[in-house]
């Protein structure tokens, strides 16, 4: 990759090592290290940005928006897909760089780079999309609403899967004629930031309309109290949500929030248990556990859980984790205070009960995939979102009682039922609400044209994927009347 000093006419570590991205490459005052959570090696150096140089961004942003919104809206259309292009075309970059610097597997690195393309081709649809509709009126007069861009939009983007949880807001705001401010979570500051600074700046975006600034808490706080940024798109934990949505009403602001989850992998008596196991050990152990979808509660009917158990403890065995970039199926977990998190809520879980079947060792980051039995829902590893490889797993024998544990859960981001008759799962989902709903799947799926969100305690805000969320997300409604002579009044 471009990191370690090939030639690359892409993402070459001269173009960004010390600097950040303004709509032209800075070099910082400060830097940061970019290290591999696998091997601990020094993969190079971003700019670290500061507040003021967040303020410096939004004026040139400012500027930049208000020709960007005026361009025809093919125009905006054909440098957002020649954006989705780029990155089509150096996938191994992006791909690489999400196994070295996020430790992804290689087969969920390769998935993301590919969804990162597909949301820029999405937007670039976006852009040609209906922006209006016209309304009845009780006077002789054209009435109609229509959609504008709000002007600056800033985004805040996690480290989990920080190639496509950035892009989702990236391209469909600046598609719909926004201009953009980025701040990547530093643990990813390349894969989850730089890395579009390059593929937006050949693609053709004028500059200082889309900006990369790295950089720590000072710089988010910025970010979300700046008066010149109305709407603001943060991906990332529920405790961080609160402070932003907190500060964000203070301020009149749109804030989306796309928060954690627990989400609940249902099994119904009946199923084919060996696949039932196979999707849960997906569920719950792919990228290590540390997706917001992931499976965080395995409910499954007494009269299989037994074998679900074992089924389930024998695949996490068979999963090694180690360096993704040797081909190892689970990678780091992305720090040590992750890991040491993870840990105390399996020895917690197991201390007040739960039964240890497989895992809950680690060497390094390296986390071993884990199985907790006869969990309940007063163990901290059911009420909890884990964030790690972990799949505990909880018994029930009645449908009211089934319907009780799901629903115990703040959360509502992401649900599966197995079943083996696909109706009776989609009648016995009526019951459990969730943003979204997957029968006879895991929990963890994401396609750019399908909405996604989720309610309670796992977000706010409108949802992200497809056109008409998207439009929802980062525009504005006018309404606007219009009459041939001027309306004659009594005064």
């Amino acid at each position: 990759m471009g990191g370690k000093g090939e030639t690359m006419t892409f993402f070459e570590r001269s173009t960004w090592q010390g600097r950040y991205f303004t709509g032209q490459w800075v070099t910082a005052q400060n830097t940061a290290e970019v290290r591999s959570p696998s091997t601990g090696e020094l993969l190079g150096t971003y700019g670290v940005a500061t507040a003021a140089d967040l303020d410096a961004a939004v004026k040139k942003a400012i500027v930049a928006q208000r020709t960007w919104a005026a361009l025809p809206a093919n125009d905006r259309a054909d440098i957002i897909r020649r954006a989705g292009d780029i990155i089509d075309r150096n996938m191994s970059i992006l791909a690489e760089w999400l196994t070295t610097e996020a430790g992804s597997g290689q087969g969920k690195a390769a998935f993301e780079a590919g969804l990162v393309a597909s949301e820029f081709y999405l937007a670039s649809g976006t852009a040609m999309m209906p922006y209006g509709q016209l309304l009845q009126s009780a006077k002789p007069r054209l009435s109609m609403s229509r959609r504008r861009p709000v002007g600056v939009v800033g985004i805040i983007s996690p480290f989990n899967f920080p190639g496509i949880l950035s892009a989702r807001s990236i391209a469909p705001a600046l598609a719909l004629g926004n201009a953009v401010i980025l701040k990547p979570d530093p643990r990813t500051a390349v894969s989850g930031g730089l890395v579009f600074a390059a593929a937006l700046e050949e693609a053709g975006v004028p500059a200082g309309l889309f900006s990369v600034l790295p950089g720590g808490v000072d710089v988010g706080s910025a970010l979300v109290d700046h008066p010149q940024v109305p709407v603001i798109s943060f991906t990332g934990s529920t405790e961080a949500g609160r402070v932003i949505g907190r500060r964000g009403g203070e301020l009149l602001k749109r804030v989306h929030l796309e928060l954690g989850g627990n989400n609940a992998l249902v099994v119904l008596d009946g199923v084919d248990v060996a696949a039932a196991a196979s999707a849960g050990a997906w569920g719950s152990f792919l990228h290590q556990g540390q997706i917001c979808m992931t499976t965080g509660r395995h409910l499954v009917h007494e009269n299989i859980y037994d074998e679900y158990v074992e089924t389930l403890a024998a695949k996490a065995r068979a999963l090694p984790a180690g360096d993704p970039s040797t081909g190892m199926p689970l990678g780091p977990i992305i720090d040590e205070r992750q890991r040491d998190k993870i840990h105390a809520i399996v020895t917690e879980t197991v201390g007040s009960g739960a039964r240890l079947v497989a895992g809950g060792e680690y060497d390094g980051l390296f986390y071993s995939a884990t199985v907790l039995a006869d969990v309940t829902a007063e163990h901290a590893a059911f009420q909890r979102e884990i964030f790690g490889p972990v799949a505990p797993v909880t018994r029930f024998s009645t449908t009211e009682e089934l319907v009780e544990l799901v629903n115990s859960s703040e959360y509502g981001l992401s649900l599966g039922v197995l079943a083996p008759d696909a109706m009776r799962a989609f009648e016995l989902a009526e019951h459990l609400p969730s943003g979204i709903l997957h029968i006879n799947d895991q929990t963890v799926d994401d396609e750019s044209q399908a909405p996604f969100g989720g309610v309670g305690f796992s977000g706010t805000g409108a949802r992200f994927g497809g056109h008409e969320a998207n439009i929802e997300a980062f525009t504005e409604t006018q309404w606007v009347t219009m009459q041939s002579d001027i309306a004659r009044y009594p005064f």
